[in-house]
């Protein structure tokens, strides 16, 4: 599967950004989905994570109810919401793709196949 995020921007601390992954090439109701984010010289971090059907989510602990995951298995496309954001929100997001898993795994990048190219978010304070 490829996946192609868009929908990063620079936007100001308390502001909203909606994050998109298309996805083409398999069936992307297969696919447990994730979003990471990765600073210069840090990990690259959970962020949230998907079932296939979109009964299951997990977040991180620093979301705090301020972001939302979720997917259009229709358009093949997954979400991420993101309100009252943080400057230190800022990073690159990536989203992933791979077959189940349960919360250690879809909560760890090393267990993701398949990567999109990441997107910019920038938040000024």
């Amino acid at each position: 599967v490829q996946l192609q995020a868009s929908g990063g921007g620079l936007v100001q601390a308390g502001g909203s950004l909606r994050l998109s992954c298309a996805a083409s090439g398999r069936t992307f109701s297969a696919y447990a989905m994730g979003w990471f984010r990765q600073t210069p010289g840090k990990e690259r971090e959970f962020v949230a994570a998907i079932h296939w059907s979109g009964g299951i989510t997990y977040y991180a602990d620093f979301v705090e109810g301020r972001f939302t995951i979720s997917r259009d298995n229709a358009k093949s496309t997954m979400f991420l919401q993101m309100n009252a954001l943080k400057p230190e929100d800022t990073a690159v997001y990536y989203c992933a793709a791979r077959i189940g898993g349960n919360r250690v795994v879809l909560t760890t990048s090393s267990y993701y196949p398949y990567w999109g190219q990441g997107t910019l978010v920038t938040v000024s304070s």
